[in-house]
């Protein structure tokens, strides 16, 4: 490989993590959503499952982690059956 297809290749590797890297952030900072816990599908968590060792999108192993949450509509969790604004204890 050539000095200029190595950078090339070094700045699209940087570029694509800095993008995944700020993926989960685009509703952050949108005050119109709000984080909800329990009701995530298996493989679609936004973020967050400390019980299963990890804080990563899409790694939820099962469906109705209470710790892993998804982005929602403000004012729609509590309204979702099993939905909560905050995370709950397993028992």
């Amino acid at each position: 490989m050539n000095k200029m297809s190595k950078t090339i290749a070094l700045s699209s590797a940087i570029a694509a993590g800095v993008a995944m890297a700020s993926a989960n952030d685009v509703y952050a900072g949108n005050s119109k959503m709000e984080k909800c816990y329990g009701i995530v599908k298996a493989g679609k968590n936004d973020c967050a499952i400390a019980s299963q060792g990890t804080s990563c999108a899409g790694q939820a192993k099962k469906d109705g982690i209470s710790d892993a949450w998804i982005y929602v509509p403000k004012g729609k969790c509590e309204a979702i059956v099993g939905g909560s604004l905050a995370p709950k204890k397993e028992k």
